[in-house]
């Protein structure tokens, strides 16, 4: 694998959870049968980076997930850069949720091959546009809702969706890695 094949989804105030994390991911590429990889993320408080507020437990991707509102832990997500050249980058339209925007679009729409890793890869902090206040959590989730509309995904209606999709998080409030 050349340097550059592979394009992950971490911002700057993301960290890996370990020095082992890349090569993890460049060993999971040499299989060229794979397109994509995540794994799991724990985020943080804002201020205490060791104290865990929500664990987002990631699942092998299956047929009608996106339409229940679920995603890869999206800083956990790498992708081949050919995927991008095939089917697009950030649709940037989607200011909170180009994120979940493009991982519907390459695991439910054009459904690469993809593989998820049962392991905490990335520490997030708190804090995050999408999950700034309400407003922000409510407008992200109509941006998520709107996404799976784009795509032709057989949903409910918005309430319906967001609320769906909120409870599901609600879990991920409660879990504590082993």
């Amino acid at each position: 694998m050349a340097s550059g094949d592979v394009i992950g989804l971490l911002n700057a105030d993301d960290v890996y959870v370990d020095e082992t994390i890349l090569k993890q991911v460049a060993d999971i590429f040499s299989n060229q049968d794979i397109d994509a990889c995540y794994a799991d993320l724990v985020y943080v408080d804002q201020l205490d980076g060791v104290k865990i507020i929500r664990y987002w437990k990631s699942s092998n991707y299956s047929s009608g997930m996106f339409e229940r509102g679920w995603m890869p832990a999206h800083p956990t997500f790498f992708v081949r850069r050919n995927v991008y050249e095939r089917f697009g980058k950030f649709d940037l339209s989607f200011q909170r949720q180009a994120d979940f925007e493009l991982t519907l679009r390459f695991l439910c729409v054009n459904k690469i091959r993809s593989i998820y890793i049962p392991r905490i890869w990335v520490k997030m902090r708190l804090g995050g546009i999408s999950n700034r206040g309400l407003l922000g959590v409510i407008s992200a989730n109509l941006e998520a809702y709107r996404a799976c509309k784009k795509h032709a995904l057989k949903i409910p209606l918005a309430p319906l969706f967001i609320s769906r999709k909120l409870i599901s998080r609600i879990p991920q409030f409660f879990l504590r890695p082993k």
